[in-house]
């Protein structure tokens, strides 16, 4: 049987100018390959029909840990982990996912490296080696995994939900696994969990279950080559798609309320249906209808009412869990306090709306709306990077037939209102379920999920509780929202008189200053607009960080309802608190661009303190600061590490202890004060013309600067902020010791951060280059051999503009100070490598480092964050890839050595070492052990951070002002 090629036309955007190719493999694997003569990267996606619900009874998470193994070796690939190596050198990636009905598997490489890149990769559906040394390492690694899951509120509430569902049903699994269903179980049953996994990989991956999706710069007939060469092999032993018929709940699983004690603070309720499967109709979308509806958050929604009584923070509605047998509808709504004490009500009224969508008869020109946004969006999408699309695609292709595998669901073209009603007939009373999220249950839970120890009760509710919730709900005006203004109808492209590669200074006062940078190569009708307002006030003590923080919430609190349109119409808008002011930001088609920023502007222009806002955003606000001490032990090092280097960086029990005081009239004082004096740095990229952009900023300096009773005045010169990083000693080792903030998570941190050198082109490459050259290796060792624990990665750092190297691990097994000691032995293990790398290596190296330089920006999106960088930070090196590029192809391997020598390596005369170690439950012992040791010569224990800060000089910050004061 030969190769079947499908004359299939696939449905893809007007603005793709991609190649596609579907083919069948003899061994009956369905492949699409992908030609783009533009990319810079190759990519593929192998999707396996085969997920935790395939696990075998008592052996939970055996389809996980199979994933995990694959990555090991193979018989034509023995080398451990040469795969991810040979990725890694070649300027990859990779990583895979399990999820309840398919695996998938993926990666990404430099171009030219394709080709033995798709040979490693077949290797794990052909010949895996799974040796009993690394099938004991990985499960370790899968324990280490789960460890660092069991205090998160998402996988606990997600494994209770699944808990309380019909044992008989593969839903209702632990999909993860760990040390006891993977180690101690299974031996306790006599079982060879090797054996088992070989034998679970022999009768479970087929060719028939896959679907490989393969992204190249080649033609298609040279990808079709390359894939029957390499993917041509895979067995096929004719493996039946495996079926899960039923529902994961019955009767008994319905009509529930169940009220579950989460970690962190912040009360959630979510109601959730088991509906039909809208799959089978996803041209007609009936989900898509009435989740637009039920989610929306514009006048008249629920959400906009739930806000407007002061009860809910968030309302997110939709379709989970999709196969082709089940599907859910949920709805989930993040709780104020007050919220809480109104349960009843905001079920009545959710109920209420549903009532008020029977009565509606399904208004056409809704559907209209979503079909129009959503053919908008897939034909003028962005270019994404290929490992991403990869990935998409292949999961598609298990659902959909081949004609739509580039489109999925997401394009909707026909409107049956019976559809939707049947949906709509399914959101009862009696098939709901509901799950209460809260603290405040702590004490009266009287039942504990097994796998992650959630505690929770169960009670029943009946249709007369829901209508009787339902009649005594507010009567609130609830209504369907009013036709969309956003969405766009003017698609031209603006032509450019000027190719201009790189931002030009277009325009410059005492006010502002403006950047422009036209579209002049993805030719899409989206523009991107920052403005940065750079604000002396907003940051200097933690008073001011905190009210500054209140106003931007403020402020995006009062556009919501309004903006929100404009963001499911593709224009999206956000602002964000900087460490020197706010930031606001608009991207997206920019027809109906100008309407929206006038808004935010206006806002900005006319804010006030509305005190029932106020109240509610700043209960959210002090349940995330009462949330910090639940982040993971790896976050609160890199916190610790930021809080040291970082100056004027202020600590959050600061923070929350000045929100504590604050209250609106405070807010109301400062909101003035904040932009009395300030500066405006605007980048207006894209679709949008010269003197549209100059145009559009003139309208904002007239605004805030220039009318009557006007909010802001320019800067003086002497007030432009900067932030500066804290230098370290030479030669010599600081250590930053303390406890875990949650006494409940076993896993302890370790941050090994290296500071190496300020901006200087020559010695930044030499650092990318060492990154580059030992991440893997340090994976390898201190994560595939020591097992030290699931997180453990090394990278670069930038203070602003301090560059260094910093090594992560998170661990329940090691203590940070061991975790330290291994650190430093790789690095004296890997003096060796670097010694004896011979030239063609470090040759190689360099060029697979140059072509990760010069890939190209997918989209406006990642040009714009590039350059933008450049301009905030004040280096205004927008040829910054190109200098790189040439500093490494001078750089010689003596140069290289020399620097590692001078900066990196254990012992270096140059070297600057902070070691930040975060102390888990696992480790509290030594912890008080090491606080009480003497110092050893060399070293220094930093006991109060703020001390430390101001005894330290401050390297010199490369913005500084200085751009500006030549204004």
């Amino acid at each position: 049987m030969g190769v079947e090629v499908s004359d299939v036309e696939f449905v893809k955007a007007r603005t793709d100018k991609r190649e596609y190719r579907g083919i069948v493999l003899p061994n009956a694997l369905e492949v699409l390959l992908i030609s783009d003569p533009e990319t810079d990267k190759a990519a593929a996606s192998m999707d396996v029909r085969v997920g935790s619900f395939c696990d075998p009874e008592g052996l939970e998470g055996l389809a996980h840990f199979l994933e995990h193994m694959l990555f090991y070796a193979s018989e034509k690939y023995p080398e451990e982990e040469s795969y991810g190596k040979y990725i890694t050198e070649h300027g990859g990636s990779t990583n895979a996912t399990t999820s309840s009905e398919s695996t998938n598997f993926y990666f990404d490489v430099n171009v030219d490296c394709s080709e033995e890149a798709l040979d490693r990769f077949a290797q794990f559906f052909n010949k895996p080696l799974m040796s009993a040394d690394a099938t004991l390492r990985e499960i370790k690694a899968v324990d280490s995994e789960n460890k660092k899951n069991l205090l998160s509120d998402s996988c606990r509430m997600i494994q209770l939900e699944k808990h309380l569902s019909s044992k008989d049903h593969p839903y209702h699994k632990f999909s993860t696994g760990n040390w006891e269903t993977l180690e101690i179980k299974p031996k306790e049953k006599g079982l060879d969990i090797r054996l088992e996994l070989i034998k679970f990989y022999e009768e479970s991956y087929s060719a028939n279950l896959m679907h490989l999706v393969v992204y190249g710069k080649e033609s298609l007939d040279n990808l079709q080559s390359l894939v029957e060469s390499k993917f041509s092999d895979i067995r096929n032993i004719g493996r039946e798609h495996f079926q899960f018929l039923g529902q994961p709940y019955s009767s008994e699983h319905l009509q529930i309320l169940v009220k579950a004690v989460p970690i962190t603070e912040g009360d959630v309720l979510r109601i959730k249906w088991q509906i039909t499967p809208t799959l089978r109709y996803y041209k007609e979308g009936p989900c898509n209808y009435l989740s637009h509806l039920i989610g929306h958050e514009g006048e008249g929604s629920l959400f906009y009412v739930l806000k407007k009584l002061g009860w809910a923070l968030s309302l997110v509605a939709g379709e989970a869990g999709a196969n082709f047998e089940y599907s859910f509808f949920f709805v989930s709504i993040g709780l104020t306090d007050a919220g809480h004490e109104h349960i009843e009500d905001i079920i009545g009224l959710l109920f209420k709306y549903i009532r008020l969508l029977q009565n509606s008869r399904f208004p056409e020109w809704i559907f209209n709306e979503i079909s129009a946004i959503s053919k908008t969006q897939f034909h003028y999408q962005d270019k994404v990077p290929p490992i991403s699309y990869v990935v998409s695609i292949a999961s598609c292709m298990q659902f959909f037939p081949p004609e739509d595998w580039l489109v999925g669901g997401s394009l909707l073209s026909k409107f049956v209102p019976s559809r939707i009603q049947m949906i709509l007939d399914e959101l009862t009373p009696s098939k709901v379920r509901i799950f209460w999220e809260s603290k405040k249950f702590d004490g009266s839970a009287n039942l504990v999920e097994p796998w992650y120890g959630t505690p929770y009760s169960v009670e029943k509710v009946t249709p007369s509780m829901f209508q009787q919730w339902i009649e005594k709900a507010p009567n609130e005006n609830l209504h369907l929202p009013k036709p969309n203004v956003f969405i766009p109808t003017d698609l031209t492209i603006k032509l450019v008189q000027e190719k201009v590669k790189v931002p030009i200074m277009l325009r410059k006062s005492s006010f502002s200053r403006l950047w422009y940078k036209p579209d002049t190569m993805f030719l899409t009708p989206k523009a991107y607009i920052i403005i940065d307002f750079n604000c002396p006030l907003a940051n200097h003590t933690p008073d001011q960080e905190i009210l500054t923080s209140l106003y931007v919430r403020l402020l995006l609190d009062y556009l919501n309802a309004f903006a929100y349109d404009a963001d499911i119409a593709g224009l999206s808008y956000s602002i964000q608190q900087t460490v020197t002011g706010f930031q606001v930001r608009v991207a997206g088609f920019n027809d109906k661009l100008k309407i929206l920023l006038d808004d935010i502007i206006s806002q900005i222009e006319k804010f006030e303190v509305k005190l029932d806002r106020f109240s509610v955003l700043k209960e959210s606000m002090t349940k995330e600061y009462q949330n910090y001490k639940f982040i993971q032990p790896c976050s609160q090092a890199s916190y610790n590490c930021s809080m040291i280097l970082e100056d004027q960086m202020w600590p959050w029990v600061e923070n929350f202890e000045a929100l504590s005081h604050l209250e609106a009239d405070h807010l109301s004082e400062f909101a003035p004060k904040l932009l009395l004096r300030t500066f405006l740095e605007f980048y207006v990229a894209g679709n949008i013309e010269q003197s549209e952009a100059e145009s559009i900023v003139k309208h904002i300096e007239d605004t805030l600067f220039n009318a009557p009773n006007s909010l802001c005045k320019p800067l003086f010169p002497s007030q432009y902020m900067s932030r500066r990083a804290v230098m370290l000693e030479k030669g010599l080792k600081y250590y930053h010791q303390t406890e875990g903030s949650n006494q409940k998570d076993e896993n302890s941190a370790l941050i090994q951060y290296i500071q190496t050198h300020q901006e200087n082109v020559k010695l930044n490459v030499r650092l990318h280059l060492f990154s580059f050259v030992a991440s893997q290796p340090a994976f390898h060792q201190l994560r595939t051999v020591e097992q030290l624990g699931y997180i453990v990665y090394l990278s670069t750092r930038n203070d602003y503009g301090v560059r260094g190297l910093e090594f992560v691990i998170q661990s329940t097994l090691k203590d940070p100070r061991h975790l330290d000691t291994r650190v430093d032995a790789f690095l004296t293990m890997f003096e060796k490598k670097i010694y004896e790398m011979p030239d063609a290596e470090f040759k190689r190296n360099v060029n697979a480092l140059i072509d990760v330089k010069l890939e190209k920006f997918k989209n406006i999106w990642e040009e714009s964050s590039f350059f933008w960088a450049e301009i905030w930070s004040g280096t205004l090196m927008f040829d910054r890839m190109e200098a790189d590029v040439e500093a490494l192809k001078k750089l010689t391997k003596e140069e290289f050595i020399d620097y590692f020598n001078q900066y990196i390596k254990v012992d270096a005369p140059k070297r600057k070492t902070l070691s930040v170690q975060v102390y888990g439950r696992n480790h509290y012992e030594e912890y008080k052990k090491i606080i009480q040791e003497e110092q050893s010569p060399k070293t220094y224990r930093i006991k109060d951070i703020f001390s430390f800060r101001r005894s330290r000089p401050l390297f010199s910050w490369s913005k500084g002002g200085s751009s500006h004061m030549e204004l």
